[in-house]
């Protein structure tokens, strides 16, 4: 195992070589979907009724988030992707499956569950992309009985054609025990990597995963300490992998970059955001191209400086983004 000041970084031939590989490559997302709803609209006074500001509206977006946005990185990136969720039997189900229909994402692996939500985060923002307020429709329980067993179906009837298979969860609902154990089952026989982006009241899920993705604070509570310099963060990245039972793990750090470890590598990717307007969603466009690049063909570490590149270049968009292969090039020094 290697330790330095900064992991090696790829020469611009070798990043063009495997974002090439990108179109043959295949992964299986399966985890909470979600639907994000943004109410826009201009502000030029405060309600006499409370001091909150009123929204003229203007216009109405929606975008795909979650495990779907997810899915969408990798769409955007020119990969291939099979996705499995969770939806409720209501309008925001209709919308979400026509919005995954308009970016090439099959809807063939939701499961519907009538007596829940389709997860969907509304949100009221001003002109100027300022958050207002946030409105949530959601049930949390996991997923039992029928709807669980339909989720176990259909993730191992697509995994098959899978060169990576990503858990993305947000403890919506759609992750459970039984769920992550198939898919790491399966993905241990078949020899390719099982990528979660976690939640710590699942941590225990993950064991047999290839490589677990926490943030700073989710690394912090696993391993019940702070992270205030590279050395702590290499402690906190062992006690995760450790706690978690996985191979390997990234934590992501925000303006200070990666730490990723596993049984070749345990070092510091720096960041490369030169601008931070919005860092939703910028966790599933790290597990994407991680994903993505290793179905490809690339070692953890060239896989995780993609991803730290990817980032930096999300992180300057407003709301769940993705990027394209060419913007992901462009950003490689």
């Amino acid at each position: 195992m290697s330790s330095s000041s900064s992991l090696a970084t790829l020469t611009r031939a070798r990043a063009r070589e495997l974002a090439g590989r990108f179109a043959s490559a295949h992964v299986l997302v399966v985890g909470d979907v979600m639907l994000d709803q943004f109410l826009i609209g201009r502000v030029s006074r405060i309600s006499p009724e409370a001091p909150v500001p009123i929204v003229q509206y203007d216009r109405e977006e929606h975008r795909i988030g979650g495990a779907a946005n997810v899915a969408h990185n990798i769409v955007s990136l020119g990969g291939r992707v099979d996705l499995v969720g969770l939806v409720g039997d209501d309008a925001a189900s209709a919308t979400l499956r026509r919005a995954l229909d308009a970016h090439g994402i099959g809807t063939s692996g939701l499961v519907a569950d009538a007596s829940r939500p389709t997860t969907t985060k509304v949100r009221v923002v001003t002109d100027r992309h300022q958050q207002v307020a946030r409105v949530d429709y959601e049930r949390d329980d996991e997923a039992a009985g029928v709807v669980e067993a339909g989720l176990v179906n259909r993730a191992l009837s697509l995994a098959p054609a899978a060169g990576a298979i990503v858990v993305s969860d947000y403890l919506k609902g759609a992750v459970t025990h039984r769920l992550v154990k198939a898919l790491a089952d399966r993905a241990q026989a078949r020899h390719i990597p099982l990528l979660v982006d976690p939640k710590i009241p699942h941590i225990e899920y993950y064991a047999g995963a290839s490589l677990v993705t926490p943030n700073h604070h989710e690394a912090e509570v696993a391993a019940h300490m702070r992270i205030r310099t590279d050395a702590d963060a290499a402690r906190a990245a062992r006690a995760f992998r450790e706690r978690a039972g996985c191979a390997g793990v990234l934590v992501t750090r925000g303006e200070h970059g990666m730490w990723l470890l596993d049984d070749t590598v345990d070092g510091p990717f720096p960041a490369t955001a030169r601008e931070v307007a919005d860092v939703t969603g910028a966790g599933d466009t790290v597990i994407a191209t991680l994903a993505l690049a290793l179905a490809a063909g690339a070692s953890s570490t060239e896989a995780a400086w993609l991803a730290n590149h990817a980032a930096g270049v999300v992180v300057g968009k407003f709301g769940p983004a993705t990027l394209s292969t060419s913007e992901l090039l462009e950003a490689v020094p």
